[in-house]
């Protein structure tokens, strides 16, 4: 833990979320982290059906794009590791996505919920594993790792 910068409090709103991480609309898929601490992280996103991917991906059958519940997880795991204030002033970049599986479709007006487990952080990435959970039913997991990137570099 970095000791020059306080952990934020839980929850954290959509405001809040947009000062962990760089990713804006229409790419920014976690609207809030409900907890998080060393071990976890929960978060939440809702899947409106004015979201750009619905227009193109199976037009007359909208389903939330497996690779975007990935990266919903991803985003959800690097918000709640800079609140926790893990690291700060960095940018973390995708690099590996392992045992993907997806369970469940995901369709507009879905809230799914984010469980994340911290497998490791060091200064230089962050292995992660998750669940993506419509109500009880679980539509994706997956394990990842992320490079860390100062900004600015």
């Amino acid at each position: 833990m970095n000791p020059s910068f306080e952990p934020m409090a839980a929850p954290v709103d959509l405001e809040g979320v947009k000062t962990l991480l760089p990713h804006r609309d229409p790419f920014l898929f976690v609207d809030s982290l409900l907890a998080f601490n060393e071990e976890t992280i929960v978060g939440e996103k809702l899947f409106g059906d004015d979201e750009f991917f619905f227009r193109g991906h199976f037009p007359t059958y909208p389903v939330v794009p497996g690779v975007l519940l990935v990266e919903s997880m991803a985003q959800c795991g690097g918000a709640g590791v800079a609140a926790a204030g893990f690291i700060r002033n960095a940018i973390f970049l995708l690099a590996g996505v392992e045992k993907a599986k997806f369970r469940r479709q995901v369709v507009p007006g879905d809230k799914v919920r984010f469980e994340i487990e911290n497998k490791r952080i060091s200064k230089l990435m962050i292995r992660q594993k998750g669940k993506a959970l419509v109500g009880n039913e679980v539509a994706a997991e997956a394990e990842w790792f992320c490079i860390m990137k100062n900004e600015g570099e």
